[in-house]
């Protein structure tokens, strides 16, 4: 194929958001009296957007009117709180100078709400980004692929020139939805035993080889 566009999910393929996740979930846990949860815990929820991360990480007890008002206080505690210890992966901003370099066109697609998505990407990955998609009306969660087409058209990339990059199951179903090939990364918050029974077909250990991958699509 002739690469023109890489649209690559955000938490856990090019930015380590899981810290100030754990924080802000336990924050909400605690205001309203609810037992803290593990690191685990809150990566193995994470990837389907925040109100299924919050449902993962309460007590088995819990009601619907509970985990709608700890939703409610963690949206904007997170929002508030999202750049403490986010940071990009190793070799990540290299790589996207590289590609954009190279002429590849680059966007970032997420689970999180669009407002969020668009500010870590312009503070972590400045000028190399030409689209930052998250959940917004009209834009729903993945793995519906909307957020993946509505970035590739803002692009102006024709479907077949696009790969999708992500770390978890999700991100494999969204690629798939979208008709994209996709490679899934095995730093972030899913193990590789993890992607290979979600059915991965390309797998990258660094972003050195994620680029050789990305470079040599078939």
């Amino acid at each position: 194929m002739k690469l023109e566009a890489v649209l690559f999910d955000m938490d856990g393929t090019v930015l380590d958001t899981l810290e100030d996740l754990y924080n802000a979930v336990n924050h909400s846990l605690a205001r309203f009296q609810l037992p803290p949860v593990s690191r685990e815990r809150v990566r193995a929820n994470l990837g389907n957007g925040a109100a299924h991360l919050i449902e993962g990480c309460l007590p088995p007890a819990r009601t619907p009117e509970l985990a709608e008002r700890v939703l409610a206080d963690y949206k904007p505690w997170y929002a508030a709180h999202c750049r403490i210890y986010t940071r990009p992966y190793p070799g990540i901003p290299e790589l996207m100078r590289r590609l954009k370099a190279a002429g590849i066109r680059l966007a970032v697609v997420s689970n999180k709400p669009d407002g969020a998505v668009r500010e870590l990407a312009e503070e972590h990955f400045p000028g190399l980004l030409e689209a930052a998609v998250g959940e917004r009306e009209g834009v729903r969660r993945k793995p519906d692929p909307s957020s993946v087409l509505t970035a590739a058209e803002q692009l102006g990339a024709a479907r077949e020139s696009c790969v999708y990059v992500g770390d978890s199951e999700v991100d494999i179903r969204t690629a798939k939805n979208a008709g994209l090939p996709c490679v899934s990364v095995t730093w972030g918050f899913r193990t590789e035993e993890e992607l290979l029974a979600a059915g991965a077909e390309r797998l990258a250990h660094s972003a050195a080889e994620l680029e050789n991958l990305l470079m040599n699509m078939p």
